[in-house]
């Protein structure tokens, strides 16, 4: 099996940490849109983005670190 190279690794991890904020951008644009075509617009760049962010987290698989994911999520600020 191909590893990445670490350089190569982060490059991959900072193209998943944006589309993840491009897809919820696109998720929450979706509520605030009235004009039909447009949330049509929005609802395919969300179904692109979940499979294109399943493409890089196979790629990011072949990094030859891993770095532990939190079991706990940070409390949301409610006030």
């Amino acid at each position: 099996m191909m590893t990445l190279a670490p350089h190569e690794a982060l490059e991959i991890h900072e193209a998943i940490n944006f589309k993840t904020l491009c897809l919820a951008k696109s998720k929450l644009m979706q509520g605030l849109v009235f004009d039909q075509e447009l949330k049509d617009l929005l609802q395919k760049d969300v179904e692109q983005s979940i499979q294109a962010l399943a493409d890089l987290q196979a790629l990011y698989n072949k990094a030859p670190f891993s770095a532990p994911v939190p079991d706990r999520r940070p409390t949301p600020i409610l006030n």
